[in-house]
Order: structure tokens, then C-alpha cells, then sequence
């Protein structure tokens, strides 16, 4: 198969991308891949909304980019900062033109919210599901664009590079090109190759590598594994954002519910299991500090408590108001007992965002000709040490837009006679596995180190622990992987463990402690290290 365009991804970023090629490029195709249901994304999960400088009476671009740069901790790149500040209010606007509603006043304003981090209310929302109302409003225009082809149900392999027409490509080969990708199609079970001349990788993130995390199960870390293997460039990934309040479920496993920020920016509180108001020990902004202080101060809490989670308190909570605002919210605790007018919520964080991932430009190029990147699976320079609250979405909008208009220019020259020599995939000699039990028991040992010696807190000797069993599901997994046809649950498996890799050594490397990264070995921040690029 040959198209124009090739997104990976079905979230903000891709389809953002996808329907201002198609608009733009009417007679050239554009093909969007999802690995399950073009609606399950990590988009679909946002609940609190995206940021921007909405009331110019009130805010300022400077006052949001100072606050980008405070919750960075030192590592944002400025110029980037600038331009996603600048630049975002116009795709927030693309998307309203596109449809998305956000929540109004009874005077047709927008109701903006404030979350951790923000001096100022420019938080728009559409209740507590943001990302599916704009995710909706996406899909809608891109099934009214003719050129748009959305195939559901179809897994990347890899990425096609010199590597496979049997070149020797390296990490320092200077001049990488992306022919396309190999797709294992799950609707007849083939392994196709898919060419082109632009490719976008918006394949979201990587909290699945933790046993707790709000993303859903399709984020693997697939982009940033493959772009890793394919040599090109990942930086930042120490920098792995808990959110403060997942909604804790006793044995639940897996994909946490989120109690978005913006619960406690309407003036939710914190509490431990004495009932103590402890935020405004740790930080003065108390319960509206980053996400980083917030997060940390929980943990420290659940272990000198010894607890498993602390308490959103919403008592004084009017109920109209909070279903209102947070009906998904209301039903989901309702569900399990919990009234919030009458019961706290037990909360406890969760892997939520990574930071870091594939090394971009200010257009999204990543270090691979014809190769782009945007969303969660980028590492633009936005978010330095960790994300302020909100900017998420509007990153992923900004850069699916530069994108654009950078890919634009290139889609009309050929990308290479050498794509008319792209093999096909390889699979002799290779049988069915035996037992899935070799994949889901791997699968299990990685969430559980990951958890208990990469998280929220980190020290020399737990890093040094993780790497070496690292190692050895490494060793283990490439041989299930040589012998063994490919299945999603393998190859889901191998990208785990090559982002898992990636965050424990770019950690290792991080010899103190910052935003997101915090080392008990290394209390203390230098400004001599700056991104760690491998």
C-alpha cells in the first residue's frame, strides 16, 4: 500500500494533523493507523481541559509562560514555551470551528477554569470529559473529508529505514530517512508494509509500563520504542508525571480513574488519614502546587502514615455544582459507594504523562528525514521537568499544526526510488507461541518493578535493581521474539521494555534531582546537566 500521508495515531495530535493535510492537500491521500478503535486514545481520557490565554483582561501570554517555565523546573526550552503560549489560542480556536464545546456561562463566556501551577483561570473545559468532546469533534470532520482513510485495528511493526534494504544504520549515520512502516493488519493476521512520503507519529504514551496508571492499555510506548530502535533520538525520559488523584480501588489493576486537578482548582482539599489538611506543610500553594510537589507530598504522606491513599475531601461541595461540572466524576463514586457530599474520596497517584520521548524541532521533525512527531510520544522542549497542568492538548495541537505546514512542502517530492525496494517482513521459521503466559507473566514483573523502583521516589540502588531485571526480561523476551511468530502482546511487550529501559537509564544518568526526577541520592538540583539525549 502507498499513500501521501501517514499518521500513526488516532488522539489530538494525529487527526489534528491528518484533517489540515487533507484540507490542505485535496488530491493526495492521507491514511490514519489505530492499533484498536479509532476513539480509544489517550485524548479520550483527559478530563480537566486545555490551557490558554482566553481573557486578556485577567491573563497574559507572559504570565503563562511563566508558569510553564516555573513547573519545568529549569529545563523548558523558552523558545518553544513562547511559541505553543502564542500559537495556541488559534488552534483552540480551530477546534471550536471544528465543533468542540466547551462549557459557557449563562452570559455565552467561557468558563475557565484553574488548575495546579496556573496564577490565572484559562483552563477551557467541557465538564470532566474535555478530550472525548474534542476527540468527538475531530472524528467528526475527518469522516467528512474524502481523502481521509482511518484504519482501525492495524499494528505498527516498525519503521522502514536504510536498515531494511540492508544498509548499516547507526546513531551516528547522519541521514536516516522513513520509507514508511510494517503493519501486522489484526483483521487477516498479514504483515503488510505501508510506504510513503511523510510520516507523523502521534502514538501517545507509555504509562502501561506502570501497575498503576490513568492511560489506558494501548499506551505502550509503541512510537518512542520504534523510533529508538530505528536510531533516532529520545531525550527526557526520567521526567514521568504521577497525577496527585487516581481514584484508588481496592486490587484494581491497570487503568486508574482519574479525579482530575480541576477538582481542586473549584477548591477540593487534600487530607491524610487524620483528617489533617497537609498540603500547606509542603508547598504555599497547598493543594493547587505542580504536580510534581503534589504528588511527592502524597507518597510522603502514604508512607509515614503507612497507608495505601489520602482523601479528596468535597464535602462542602454544593452537589448541583459538582454534578454540574463533574458528572463523570459524581457517577463513577457513586458507583462505588461514594457519595461526595457525605465521604471523601480515597486517592493515591498514578503514572499519568511522560515528558520526555522523541526529540523534536519546532516543527516536529524528529531526528529521521521525512519523520515527525507530535503529543505525548514527542519531547518538544514544553515541558522541561514537568508539565503544567492543561498543556498537554494544546502542545499536541501546535505541533500537529507546524507539522503540517512543514510536511506540506515535501509530500509533492518523491521520497525515494529505494522504497520500490522495501522488502517484505521476514517471518520464516518462526512458529506460534506456546504458552501466553511467557508474555502476560513478563508483562506483570516489568509493572512491578517499574513501580516499586522507578516511581515517585528513586534512589541509586533501586535504579541499579531495576536495570538488571531489565536485562533479563530483555533476554528473555528477544528470544520469545526470534522464535516465535508476532502477535500485539509481544510486540507491546518488546516496546515496554525498551521504554522501561530508556526512563531507568536516562535516570541513571541524572545525577540530581528535579521536577519529575526525584533521587534521594542526588537531593539536590545542578545546573550543569541539562537533557539527557540518547
Amino acid at each position: 500500500m502507498q499513500t501521501d500521508f501517514l499518521v500513526i495515531g488516532s488522539g489530538i495530535a494525529g487527526l489534528t494533523y491528518a484533517l489540515k493535510v487533507a484540507q490542505a492537500c485535496p488530491g493526495k491521500q492521507v491514511t490514519v493507523l489505530t492499533k484498536t478503535q479509532s476513539d480509544e486514545t489517550n485524548t479520550k481520557y483527559a478530563q480537566g481541559g486545555i490551557a490558554g490565554v482566553m481573557d486578556a483582561e485577567q491573563d497574559s501570554f507572559d504570565k503563562h509562560i511563566e508558569d510553564t517555565l516555573i513547573a519545568g523546573d529549569g529545563l523548558c526550552n523558552e523558545a518553544i514555551v513562547e511559541i505553543v503560549v502564542k500559537e495556541g489560542v488559534e488552534r483552540i480556536h480551530d477546534i471550536i470551528n471544528w465543533g468542540a464545546r466547551f462549557d459557557k456561562d449563562p452570559d455565552g463566556d467561557y468558563k475557565l477554569g484553574k488548575e495546579g501551577g496556573h496564577s490565572e483561570y484559562r483552563i477551557l473545559h467541557h465538564k470532566d470529559v474535555t478530550g472525548k468532546e474534542m476527540e468527538r469533534a475531530l472524528l467528526s470532520a475527518i469522516a467528512a473529508q474524502k481523502n481521509i482513510q482511518v484504519i482501525n485495528h492495524c499494528y505498527v511493526l516498525d519503521i522502514i529505514t536504510q536498515h531494511h534494504l540492508g544498509y548499516l544504520v547507526t546513531k551516528s549515520t547522519p541521514d536516516i530517512e522513513c520509507y514508511g512502516v510494517y503493519v501486522l493488519n489484526l483483521q487477516n493476521n498479514k504483515i503488510e508494509k505501508i510506504l510513503c512520503s511523510v510520516t507523523l507519529l502521534a502514538t501517545g504514551g507509555n504509562g502501561q509500563v506502570y501497575r498503576s496508571t490513568t492511560n489506558p492499555a494501548i499506551a505502550t510506548g509503541d512510537g518512542v520504542a520504534m523510533v529508538y530502535r530505528a536510531k533516532g533520538r529520545i531525550e527526557n525520559m526520567e521526567f514521568i508525571q504521577f497525577h496527585p488523584t487516581a481514584l484508588y480501588e481496592p486490587g484494581v489493576r491497570g487503568q486508574s480513574f482519574l479525579i482530575t486537578e480541576a477538582v481542586r482548582g473549584d477548591g477540593g482539599i487534600l487530607r491524610n488519614h487524620y483528617g489533617d489538611a497537609f498540603m500547606e506543610r509542603y508547598d504555599e500553594r497547598k493543594d493547587l502546587a505542580p504536580r510534581d510537589i503534589v504528588a511527592r507530598a502524597i507518597d510522603n504522606e502514604m508512607k509515614i502514615n503507612g497507608t495505601e491513599y489520602v482523601y479528596l475531601d468535597c464535602r462542602h461541595f454544593s452537589r448541583e455544582k459538582f454534578v454540574e461540572h463533574f458528572p463523570n466524576i459524581y457517577d463513577k463514586c457513586l458507583s462505588i459507594g461514594i457519595d461526595i457530599t457525605q465521604h471523601m474520596i480515597p486517592v493515591a497517584p498514578a503514572a499519568h504523562y511522560s515528558c520526555g520521548g522523541i526529540k523534536t524541532d519546532e516543527w516536529g521533525r524528529t531526528s529521521i528525514t521525512n519523520l515527525y512527531a507530535a503529543g505525548e510520544c514527542a519531547s518538544t522542549g514544553l515541558h522541561g521537568a514537568n508539565r503544567l497542568a492543561s498543556n498537554s492538548l494544546l502542545e499536541a495541537m501546535v505541533f500537529a499544526h507546524r507539522a503540517f505546514v512543514h510536511s506540506v512542502e515535501l509530500v509533492n517530492t518523491e521520497a525515494g526510488n529505494a522504497q520500490k525496494l522495501v522488502p517484505d517482513w521476514k517471518a520464516d521459521g518462526t512458529n506460534a507461541p506456546k504458552e501466553m503466559i511467557l508474555i502476560t507473566q513478563s508483562v506483570k514483573e516489568l509493572k512491578l518493578l517499574m513501580s516499586d523502583y522507578v516511581g515517585i521516589v528513586r534512589n541509586n540502588e533501586r535504579l541499579h535493581r531495576a536495570m538488571k531485571r531489565l536485562d533479563l526480561l530483555f533476554a528473555e523476551t528477544e528470544d520469545l521474539y526470534r522464535k516465535t511468530v508476532v502477535s500485539p502482546q509481544l510486540c507491546e511487550l518488546r516496546n515496554m521494555i525498551t521504554v522501561a529501559y530508556l526512563i531507568v537509564k536516562s535516570a541513571e544518568f541524572r545525577h540530581e534531582s528535579r521536577g519529575l526526577h526525584y533521587n534521594t541520592d542526588f537531593p539536590a538540583k545542578s545546573s550543569m546537566i541539562q537533557n539527557i539525549v540518547l
